[in-house]
């Protein structure tokens, strides 16, 4: 079992060089833009980081992570578990325009003073990871099938209200 904690910062162009592999644990409560996300969290991500430098001399990391969290279900909000895992390729920058050179298939991550925030870029994809909606199951969920419904669907269409543009089709008949 990893106990190891993952490095707050780390020296991407010298671990890249060096095609170095960090592997740890990030502490979830540490992360405010996830809490400020989906809530407070408990326990740790699983991060992998393999570093790479291609053939046109660009510096890569090649990285997967896998999380436990606790997010609210749209329905009810209360906190439900959901597993998050996520495979992402990142392309160290030192500024916009190397940004804009990246191939598609990774995305830029900025590095000031020759040292790469992980803690940060592992946020970021956590946040991207997050599913887009997450519901409990009906028979789970705090918000009764009754509760769910947004209106009776026996109930009649009430009367089309008058039409503004029926003045308008009088006054044409008196030309």
């Amino acid at each position: 079992m990893l106990t190891r904690r993952l490095p707050p910062t780390v020296e991407p162009y010298r671990a890249a060089a060096n095609q170095e592999t960090i592997e740890g644990l990030v502490d979830l409560e540490k992360l405010t833009r996830l809490k400020d996300e989906v809530g407070p969290q408990q326990g740790s991500a699983i991060v992998k980081l393999q570093f790479d430098v291609d053939t046109q001399r660009r510096h890569l990391i090649d990285g997967e992570l896998e999380a436990d969290l606790m997010v609210p279900c749209r329905r009810c909000l209360q906190p439900m578990p959901v597993s998050v895992t996520s495979h992402f390729k990142l392309a160290v920058v030192s500024d916009d325009a190397s940004a804009a050179e990246v191939p598609s298939d990774y995305e830029p991550v900025l590095v000031n003073n020759e040292q790469l925030d992980l803690l940060g870029a592992v946020e970021d994809e956590l946040i991207l990871s997050l599913p887009q909606v997450v519901y409990h199951d009906e028979a789970d969920c705090a918000v009764s099938r009754e509760q769910m419904s947004s209106g009776d669907a026996s109930i009649e269409k009430a009367a089309r209200p008058d039409n503004p543009f029926d003045v308008l089709k009088s006054l044409k008949g008196k030309i």
